[in-house]
């Protein structure tokens, strides 16, 4: 039976999102270019592996492979008229795959970003944005997702977009940020910004915080951001494996199961109720990542010190908030490597 994310939250302490989708595709078989929502039509074996990983490691949720699925996304590869069978294919494989489980799994339907620059700055105007947004959470919801997932947004304009057309559909809603720009997002939102943001939306979603970034220490520091709001709206927590590096002509993620685990206890110290990783995120790590969240005893939120010394230090004296976070840097500390 389909399991609401509001029911999962008041029944669990933390819950234990799924890991990468792009990065895992790629470790499969897709090329550079290729739209991964493309093998939910030519690999639904492929895609159904993907969502059977995070389940089998003991993901409490997973996304959709969808994140493209808008019609600007999906028009770079001539497919902006298959916006609803890639979406709804996506989503229904998803669905399988939690009734095979025989346990409460959410699907999370997810929605990136258009590609494009919202107006003033950019073209994209506000109400093209809302259609595009709706269409693809149309057809997410008819593939029975539980709940829409918009993730790696840099813009407030876009984010506020998302959440008018999730209102449109009818569908409860959870919305990421992505900052790895000194603490802010490219479009220089700070986590203040985002949580006073989501309080003041007609539609705010249920759960609110970052994915993606830079790594998993500057990640930490933003939900500590979020926190300090005080809102009591759940916060998401959804890091990198580490930092990227190009290795034998690929990128690779530093961020070992171990550390990994470490991220997962410590966001949740930090105030994080769904915690989970992005890029570079293998079933490994979510294995390693469960176990800490379900063995390891809470502990006061950790400061940046314990931070930088466990998970490696900031890419930036910041926090984005014009103060100096006062932690240590990757060039004053390096990273602390678990080989």
């Amino acid at each position: 039976m389909p399991v609401t994310l509001s029911e999962m939250l008041a029944t669990h302490d933390v819950l234990l999102a799924d890991g990468a989708t792009g990065t895992n595709l790629f470790n499969a078989g897709l090329m550079s270019g290729d739209a991964p929502e493309m093998w939910n039509v030519e690999h639904p074996d492929r895609i159904t592996a993907l969502y059977k990983g995070a389940v089998d490691a003991g993901s409490d949720l997973f996304l959709t492979n969808t994140f493209g699925g808008n019609a600007s996304r999906l028009k770079l590869h001539d497919a902006q008229r298959r916006v609803r069978e890639l979406n709804r294919i996506g989503a229904e494989l998803g669905r399988e795959v939690v009734e095979r489980s025989g346990r409460k799994v959410v699907v999370a339907g997810s929605v990136g970003p258009t590609g494009e620059i919202m107006e003033p700055v950019g073209s994209l105007t506000h109400a093209l944005a809302v259609e595009m947004f709706h269409e693809q959470a149309e057809a997410l919801k008819e593939g029975g997702v539980d709940v829409l997932w918009l993730e790696t947004i840099s813009a407030p304009e876009e984010y506020r977009a998302a959440a008018e057309a999730f209102a449109l559909a009818r569908m409860p809603w959870v919305g990421t940020m992505s900052f790895d720009t000194a603490g802010r997002t490219m479009m220089g939102v700070t986590s203040s910004a985002l949580a006073q943001m989501v309080e003041e939306l007609p539609n705010p979603p249920i759960a609110y915080g970052a994915n993606c970034g830079v790594g998993a220490s500057d990640l930490l520091r933003t939900v500590l951001g979020f926190a300090s709001q005080g809102t009591g709206r759940p916060i998401v927590a959804k890091g990198n494996a580490g930092i990227p590096k190009y290795v034998h002509g690929h990128i690779h993620y530093d961020g070992t199961p171990e550390l990994m685990a470490d991220y997962a206890a410590m966001a949740r110290d930090c105030g994080a109720r769904i915690v989970g990783g992005c890029c570079g995120t293998t079933p490994e790590h979510l294995r390693h990542m469960r176990e800490a969240l379900d063995s390891r005893e809470r502990a006061p939120a950790p400061g940046l010190e314990l931070i930088a010394e466990k998970l490696g230090g900031f890419s930036s004296a910041a926090d984005g908030t014009g103060e100096d976070a006062g932690g240590p840097t990757r060039e004053r500390r390096g990273r602390r490597r678990r080989d």
